[in-house]
Order: C-alpha cells, then sequence, then structure tokens
C-alpha cells in the first residue's frame, strides 16, 4: 500500500504540474471532457472499488475544500465518504503516534515476586488472598490476581494441596525409624548350605552383615540380636521398629532382646514377602552381584566375601547407602562372635576411595573378590 500511495503521489505532482503552463480555457474543457467520462463509468459500472491508496489521494485531496463545493462536484463516490475517509486516515495516525511502547500492565518488581515466592515455600497453609493480605499489611501494594499469577508461573499449586503430604513424603518421614531383616541361604562350592543374617536400613539403605553360619541355632540368632543393638548404640541410630518374617529360627528370646532395647518386632504377613520388600530386593542384589559369581570355598570365605560387599554397598553407592558411613570401632568389634562366626580382625580398614572417582568399565563383585576366590 505505501508504494502505491507514493506512486499516486508522484503521478498527481507530474499532473499538477502539467496543468501549471496550461490556460484556464483548456483547463475548463478537459475539466467538461473528465466530467462526461465519469458520467459514462457510472452507467457502466454499479460501485467502484477503491483500495487503500485511493482513499489517502482523494482525502488529502478534497478536504480542503468546503462541504457546499464538494456535494457539487462529479465523484463515484458521495461526499460523506471522502470526509469518512478523511475521519479515519486521522484517526489511524492518531493511534499511530500514542500506541504505548509495552502494552498491557507493566510487570510486577522482582524483589516483590521472589517475597511472594517466599511467602508460598516457607507457609504451605498460605493461599494467594492470605498472601495479597500480608503484602498489603507491609504496604506493597499488588492485586490478588498478580499473586495468583506468580504462583502458577511458577508452579506451586493451591493451598489445599501444598499442604496435603504424598505418600512418597509420609514414608520418607517415616524411614528414620525402621529397620528390615532376613536370613537367606547360600551354596558352596562343595554344596554345603551356608545361612546369612543382615539387616538394612530403610532410612540410608546402609546394609549390616551381621553373620554367616551353617547351623543357624536360636542361640546363635539371639547372639546376633544382641550385636545388632550395640551397633545402633554406637551408631547413635533412632530406629524403633524391625520388619521381619515369620521364620520359625526368629524366636521369642530374639524379639525379648530387642523388645529390651526400644525395638518393637513387625512380623510381616503370611506369604506376604512384599512387607519385606526392601530387605527382599537387597537381597535380589547381592545374589547376582556377588553369591552367583563367586564360587565361595567355605564359611570364612563367604563371610570375608560379605564384608567386602557390605563395604564396597555402603561407601561406592551414594544413591542407595550413605555417603561416609560409621567405621566399626574397636571397642565392640569383637562381639560380633556367635558360636560358629569367625574371630573378627580389630585393625582399623585401609581409606576408601572417592565414591565419584571414574571407571573405564564396571567394575562387578567377582571382578573384587576373584583374587580371594582363588
Amino acid at each position: 500500500m505505501l508504494l502505491r500511495l507514493a506512486y499516486l503521489a508522484a503521478t498527481n505532482t507530474l499532473t499538477l504540474l502539467r496543468l501549471l503552463p496550461m490556460r484556464d480555457r483548456e483547463k475548463d474543457i478537459e475539466i467538461l471532457a473528465l466530467r462526461h467520462q465519469l458520467l459514462v463509468l457510472q452507467r457502466q459500472v454499479g460501485k467502484a472499488a477503491f483500495n487503500g491508496a485511493d482513499r489517502v489521494i482523494l482525502a488529502s485531496l478534497l478536504h480542503h475544500l468546503p462541504r457546499e463545493k464538494v456535494r457539487h462536484l462529479l465523484l463515484l463516490v458521495r461526499p460523506d465518504t471522502i470526509l469518512r475517509w478523511h475521519r479515519d486516515l486521522l484517526k489511524q495516525r492518531h493511534a499511530a503516534t500514542c500506541v504505548p511502547k509495552r502494552r498491557g500492565r507493566p510487570p510486577t518488581i522482582r524483589s516483590i515476586r521472589a517475597l511472594v515466592l517466599r511467602l508460598a515455600r516457607e507457609n504451605s497453609s498460605w493461599g494467594y488472598r492470605r498472601i495479597h493480605g500480608e503484602l498489603a499489611t507491609l504496604g506493597i501494594r499488588v492485586a490478588a490476581s498478580t499473586v495468583w499469577e506468580i504462583l502458577r508461573e511458577h508452579g506451586i499449586p493451591p493451598a489445599p494441596e501444598r499442604d496435603g503430604i504424598t505418600w512418597a513424603g509420609f514414608l520418607r518421614s517415616q524411614a528414620q525409624a525402621l529397620l528390615a531383616c532376613d536370613l537367606f541361604e547360600t551354596r558352596t562350592l562343595t554344596g554345603a548350605r551356608l545361612y546369612v543374617f543382615a539387616v538394612i536400613e530403610h532410612a540410608s539403605r546402609r546394609i549390616r552383615i551381621l553373620g554367616t553360619t551353617a547351623h543357624p541355632t536360636a542361640e546363635w540368632i539371639v547372639q546376633l540380636g544382641r550385636n545388632l543393638v550395640m551397633d545402633l548404640e554406637d551408631a547413635g541410630s533412632r530406629a524403633r521398629f524391625l520388619i521381619r518374617d515369620r521364620d520359625s529360627k526368629f524366636t521369642a528370646a530374639f524379639d525379648a532382646v530387642l523388645t529390651d532395647a526400644g525395638l518393637k518386632v513387625i512380623t510381616t504377613g503370611i506369604q506376604m514377602p512384599r512387607m519385606n520388600s526392601m530387605m527382599e530386593r537387597w537381597i535380589q542384589t547381592c545374589r547376582p552381584e556377588l553369591l552367583d559369581r563367586t564360587l565361595i570355598w567355605n564359611q570364612t570365605h563367604l563371610l570375608h566375601a560379605l564384608r567386602k560387599f557390605e563395604q564396597f554397598y555402603n561407601s561406592h553407592r551414594p544413591h542407595q547407602g550413605i555417603a561416609n558411613p560409621p567405621a566399626e570401632s574397636t571397642a565392640h568389634a569383637d562381639h560380633r562372635s556367635g558360636p560358629d562366626s569367625p574371630p573378627q580382625n580389630t585393625q582399623a580398614r585401609a581409606p576408601r576411595r572417592h565414591p565419584s572417582r571414574v571407571r573405564t568399565r564396571r567394575v562387578t563383585c567377582a571382578d573384587r573378590f576373584s583374587a580371594t576366590a582363588v
């Protein structure tokens, strides 16, 4: 449209320059000829079509004439249409000069947005209207709808949904008080059956290998219960519940030892292993990563391999075990001695390698214990 307007303006300017040297008689004759041509066109054309450039040219030329003179002119449009075109032209020009640089309301100050988000995170029961009221108390003038929009943009749900607790959060808050234990068996190279007793902490996923034996007697189980109580006291554990299955090897004396120490024993349902799923999952990890890849010669070899795997599992797996598990102190290193357990080594352990060390390939438990197995 602008290109056509410039073309028409240049054409009309040249026409005006051509009319300057003409005499009045010649101009009158040309005007009469043009008027007659307009009458011919009006008889042949029902309604003439004008584009934007045509309207601008006609409006700019004819707005200088009085309305009475414009009414007597022979035009393809009515004089009121010419005047309306002129008014629309002025409105468009005024709207173009008065348009704001940024549409809509000005953005909220960054400090106010940060204050709204802080109030929402620190007070989970406050809705957007309560936050709006607190801002008004502080002298900050902002609309309640603006507070709602800020919360929605940052993904903060309404107060009833924000104040509720999910199952994941509920279980995570209760994990500090939960322990789980289980007895599982393995086979040596000669086919002998050995039993392993392990305990896992739900909060940190830290595993404790308490002992191995070929004959899990009631006295051996009770002694491991005492060892567990001593380990928990030395570690400052806040566990209050111990989950175990209904194996007949767990006697009433074992439960009594734990009850005297402040631990409540919870037995799983009949044929419901998922009630002890945390322990069962670790056993399914221990079998393919260690027991299925290592040739176990005897009980001593099995206990040594399990101790190494315990150290590896608790220290080199930050997403499952604690980053720095407390070392076993020499004061109670000898209490892990059941009727069939070998004597323990009281020397200090070697410093562990950093868990974030990058390996060229994944080292399995079989690779770590292959030298011991041979």
